[in-house]
């Protein structure tokens, strides 16, 4: 039996399960880290070796006698965001995932906006801009990603980067969630490295701002839970925007972990 078998398998029991609970055929929606259809049908999602290179949703679909949706699991997130009922006003909505990665996806009344190669929302792999580079100093190293290329922001703003910043500057092997109590703390050294990362995301989301110009930004990840994220980050961003250009509202995400599987279950209202 081959891994694909084995996973198609495993969604297809809890499928199965859910349709029992509630005593009906369900709609499927799935979140994927990747690319959910390739130009050959087959899904690119190298986290998820085993349907990798599959035509999952056929597969799926064929398997469960139903249509089955899938999307990128961050364009998931910021699907449920968009749909919450506090931000249904807004029509154009930006999803900012600050955890392991760095990712995010745009939502247009309603619907996610995906792009013809599926990479609408991939922020993490822009480059940092040239007035980063002014502000960290001009030595600063520019760090190989995982995509291949260099100085991707995601390197830097990510938990992870977040985390490589304070031991490049402070020479401390320390963990986000340790920095983040020391600052708690009141520790100087803590304030400044966040001090330095704030600006440092301003000046990224600045450009990334200048070109989507959404209504509302809702930050998920990890680090969406340190307030100083979402209190401080609207204060900075001006002197990195046009003179017209307003700051859209910047909320932490409201459904937490869950984001991710409220927006695949809202793939098929989408229509």
């Amino acid at each position: 039996m081959t891994a694909m078998t084995h996973f198609l398998d495993a969604v297809c029991e809890l499928v199965a399960e859910a349709d029992q609970r509630f005593g009906c055929k369900g709609s499927v929606g799935i979140g994927i880290p990747g690319m959910p259809e390739t130009e050959d049908g087959t899904l690119y999602a190298a986290n998820v070796p085993a349907a990798s290179g599959k035509p999952l949703r056929a597969d799926l679909s064929a398997r469960l006698d139903r249509d089955v949706r899938l999307d990128n699991d961050a364009n998931c997130f910021a699907l449920s965001e968009a749909w919450d009922d506090e931000f249904t006003q807004y029509p154009l909505v930006m999803g900012l995932i600050l955890g392991t990665g760095v990712g995010g996806g745009l939502i247009f009344n309603g619907k996610p906006i995906t792009g013809k190669s599926y990479i609408t929302g991939e922020f993490g792999h822009m480059r940092l801009p040239v007035d980063a580079l002014t502000m960290m100093g001009l030595d600063f190293p520019l760090r190989r990603c995982g995509c291949g290329q260099h100085g991707c922001i995601e390197n830097y703003l990510s938990g992870r980067g977040f985390a490589w910043l304070y031991q490049h500057y402070y020479h401390q092997p320390l963990q986000a969630p340790e920095i983040i109590a020391l600052y708690d703390q009141g520790d100087e050294q803590a304030r400044a490295h966040v001090e330095r990362y704030l600006d440092l995301l301003a000046v990224c989301l600045g450009n990334i701002l200048t070109i989507v110009d959404p209504d509302l930004v809702v930050i998920g990840g990890g680090l969406s839970n340190f307030p100083a994220i979402t209190t401080q980050l609207a204060d900075r961003l001006p002197r990195h925007l046009l003179p017209v250009a307003r700051v859209p509202r910047i909320e932490r995400a409201r459904h937490g972990d869950a984001g991710g599987m409220r927006g695949a279950a809202f793939l098929h209202l989408t229509d």
